[in-house]
């Protein structure tokens, strides 16, 4: 007879600390040893550091790409990338999107396409390995893109007033478990919430602080990127209105 749900979580659940800091691990990471990948590949695709995530359909890392160009003959899945230093123009069939100041967007799979960088720059990802082959297009998220109305945690988790929430969907993968957008919320309070998903949230706005099980506690504030795991079990406050754009990797 198997273990109940709660046992076969708690052992899967990480045992360092379920949130991370994306820009510091990306400092981290292009102080350190070289990332470069082989010669004969491009650097888009190479010069990579992933963060160590248990076996499964998403890696999260940091490409660094030295001043310079290169060409992506086709993406082999989908992936959300968002800017951290420097600057990147992606050019499609013609049509340009430039990226700076912290910029996003996802690069659906089959995506073909030039870059260029003035300087180096850096980038953080997640891919989304079992996305259905795509369209191949690039789709910025709007980070200007109008809220609607969405749901809010669930009563049982609130400590007080029901927050309103919005959001705005700039992508969805055809299955369902791969969507990138923005999302914001009048300010609230939730105890620990089981995370079925990976999440990464790059903060617009406002300030959170989380909690995890182990008591682990971190404030991210405006400008923040960071990554709360999968099965992890965190709280939530915000006493702001707080803003982000959001990539989510959640099972159907």
């Amino acid at each position: 007879m198997s273990p109940p749900l709660s046992q076969q979580l708690a052992a899967t659940r990480p045992s360092h600390p379920s949130f991370v800091d994306l820009r510091q691990f990306a400092r981290d990471v292009v102080a350190g040893p070289s990332i470069r990948g082989g010669a004969q590949t491009d650097a888009f695709l190479t010069n990579r550091h992933a963060l160590e995530l248990p076996p499964g359909p998403v890696d999260i890392g940091v490409i660094h790409l030295e001043a310079g160009t290169g060409t992506v003959a086709a993406l082999p899945a989908d992936e959300f990338i968002i800017l951290c230093d420097g600057s990147l123009t992606l050019t499609q069939q013609g049509r340009t999107l430039e990226l700076a100041d912290s910029a996003s967007a996802v690069l659906v799979s089959g995506a073909a396409f030039t870059w260029n960088c003035p300087e180096s720059a850096t980038l953080i990802y997640m891919r989304y390995k079992e996305a259905s082959p795509g369209d191949g297009r690039i789709v910025p998220i709007d980070e200007q893109a109008a809220l609607v109305p969405s749901g809010s945690p669930a009563a049982e988790l609130l400590i007080g007033q029901s927050p309103q929430c919005r959001n705005h969907s700039d992508y969805l993968s055809a299955d369902g478990e791969f969507v990138c957008g923005t999302w914001d919320a009048t300010p609230y309070e939730r105890r620990p919430m089981l995370f079925r998903h990976f999440e990464l949230m790059h903060l617009l706005q406002g300030a959170v602080t989380v909690v995890d099980e182990a008591g682990a506690s971190r404030t991210f504030v405006e400008g923040d990127i960071f990554l709360v795991e999968q099965l992890a079990l965190c709280s939530w406050e915000s006493r702001e209105v707080v803003k982000k754009v959001y990539a989510i990797y959640r099972p159907a």
